[in-house]
């Protein structure tokens, strides 16, 4: 894919659904009794990746043009695959699904691509063991493929190593099936899209809070059906606020977007470096906070970004290393290692391609030094594959100073989340 400078951004847009909530409506509404109706489905790579093996596993689960409905069996209604579930480039689905099947009465093997079978597992591994759950690294060197028998569950009180929410989803997965309550403590709240919906599906669960992160579930509930509108995925909405923000004489209007409390740092910090960004129509639906963003082109002042923010803007670092570029000073991202071992070494992908386009940046363990601001031009960009670096490169590309065009290799994998992000970035300008 080239693209090339724009002048101006205006328009309105309104982002897929929310890839975290999609993921977990599909794993909820096949284990709760009745049929769960979807709208607002990110129709995406990785979401179709948990709808497969949900029907591998049995669920009847019919996909129409404006929603999705899954016939739920209850709790007790999984049936083995006929054979390896096969989880495609989703971290959110194997490590998700590794604490649900722990609960099972059948044999059964997650697996998934080459980037998959990279990925660290043995946070999610250990602490299941620690719930009595029989799994393991089938090449033991903590990967996947993971090897998941039958046994018994018991509840546990557990503190997580890591703030991750899939880390925390597969243990309160594997809760509902203990012999008591499972408690999950976490280092710093991380997204709780598990815990909201578990809740509004009948489940006993307390929330954690910013100032005690620990989630407690009771097990025993059977889960209801229900209704779900999933809102805008916020850190799809990102790229376009980033677009809207360092792009001259811009201005876009993005519609429904998810602003819940552990996602929402990059409004927090994209505020604090001067961004003027407004919010309108205010909502909430079965816990989770929406509202429409008004993005206005702005003058950035650089910020320190680490800390306790950092889980709730993970996957937007990249995208906030290429907004850094155009902002006065020298921006600081730290306590981001977990960048490293994500879908591609972000950290090292940023860096190498913002250099490539003339930037000021410098490599940290755990994250970057951005000084600013300073003119892009154009490049060759490497992305490994990796959707979240293909997309931040196209913004980067929206103020290249050259009259040759920005090339993201590999631009195809933004199917894996937003399979129409070039239409929308288009409609634009």
């Amino acid at each position: 894919m080239k693209l090339s400078r724009a002048m101006e951004l205006k328009g309105e847009i309104k982002v897929p659904g929310d890839k975290s909530i999609s993921h977990r409506s599909i794993m909820l509404g096949a284990i709760a009794e009745g049929d769960t109706v979807i709208r607002g489905f990110l129709k995406s790579a990785d979401c179709n990746s948990t709808i497969k093996a949900f029907k591998a596993m049995g669920i009847e689960i019919e996909e129409e043009e404006d929603k999705i409905i899954v016939h739920g069996k209850g709790l007790h209604g999984l049936r083995a695959p006929a054979s390896y579930l096969d989880c495609g480039n989703s971290g959110t689905t194997i490590r998700i699904l590794s604490g649900l099947l722990s609960g099972q009465p059948f044999e059964s093997v997650l697996t998934g691509d080459s980037s998959i079978q990279k990925r660290p597992m043995r946070r999610v591994i250990e602490p299941l063991q620690q719930m009595g759950a029989k799994i393991e690294s089938m090449k033991g060197n903590g990967s996947a493929p993971l090897a998941v028998h039958p046994s018994s569950l018991k509840g546990m009180n557990l503190k997580t190593k890591v703030a991750s929410a899939q880390v925390k989803s597969a243990i309160l997965m594997a809760g509902l099936y203990a012999d008591g309550p499972v408690s999950v403590r976490e280092p710093i709240l991380s997204r709780n899209h598990t815990e909201i919906m578990l809740k509004s599906f009948g489940a006993k669960i307390s929330l954690g809070t910013v100032d005690d992160p620990t989630t407690v579930l009771e097990p025993g509930n059977a889960l209801e059906a229900r209704e779900i509108n999933v809102p805008g995925d916020i850190s799809s909405a990102a790229y376009f606020i980033a677009a809207g923000l360092i792009t001259p004489d811009s201005e876009i209007m993005l519609r429904n977007v998810g602003i819940n409390s552990t996602r929402d740092g990059i409004l927090r910090v994209l505020k604090e470096m001067g961004a003027d960004i407004s919010l309108f129509d205010i909502k909430e639906t079965a816990g989770e906070k929406c509202a429409d963003l008004l993005i206005k082109t702005s003058h950035l002042k650089a910020a320190n970004i680490g800390g306790e923010i950092i889980p709730s803007l993970i996957d937007e670092l990249p995208l906030l290393a290429v907004i850094a570029t155009q902002a006065e000073g020298t921006t600081v991202i730290k306590d981001a290692a977990e960048l490293k071992v994500k879908e591609s070494d972000r950290i090292a992908l940023t860096v190498n391609g913002l250099k490539a386009m003339g930037a000021d940046v410098t490599a940290a363990d755990d994250g970057m030094i951005i000084n600013g601001p300073t003119p892009l031009h154009h490049a060759k960009i490497a992305t490994m594959k990796d959707h979240r670096i293909a997309m931040s490169f196209s913004i980067a590309s929206l103020i290249n100073q050259d009259v040759q065009s920005v090339e993201i290799l590999d631009s195809g994998s933004v199917g894996i989340s937003y399979p129409m992000f070039y239409r929308d970035l288009d409609s634009l300008k």
